[in-house]
């Protein structure tokens, strides 16, 4: 009888072992691909030309999908610009509402990571808006 018991470290324990080790790479496979994921993209508003008069940043969006995590880099001269955060009729009518609330960036090299949803960003200086430095953002 002794040899048909099978000890701690057996062979049949060694499937529970297998088992651990399949769970735990498993586990760390899943915590690696949001991580991945948040990473995104990154994308320079505007291209070239930054974040300035005289784009057409609808045309800039045209063919471009964006995802939770990616990043918009709005580049411009802080002496005649900023990147306004602002809320859907902010946009619209070109106004930074609520007033105090909305974050506003003036570094002249801003990187915003952008959470699911649409965001509406504008430049702030007083016509600028209204030119067309304002973008409006849907992000999956």
């Amino acid at each position: 009888m002794a040899g048909g018991r099978r000890g701690r470290g057996s062979a049949s324990s060694s499937n529970g072992g297998a088992l651990a080790v399949a769970v735990a790479a498993l586990l760390c496979a899943a915590a690696v691909l949001p991580a991945a994921e948040a990473a995104g993209a990154t994308y320079l508003v505007g291209d070239a030309a930054g974040w300035t008069h005289n784009v057409d940043y609808g045309q800039w969006l045209a063919g471009k999908t964006f995802h939770a995590g990616d990043t918009l880099v709005f580049k411009y001269n802080t002496t005649y610009h900023d990147v306004v955060w602002v809320s859907k009729g902010g946009y619209r009518h070109c106004v930074v509402s609520p007033r105090g609330r909305a974050p506003v960036y003036r570094t002249g090299y801003d990187a915003v990571r952008l959470p699911a949803g649409t965001h509406y960003f504008i430049c702030g200086a007083p016509g600028h808006c209204q030119a067309g430095m304002k973008l409006a953002v849907k992000v999956y």
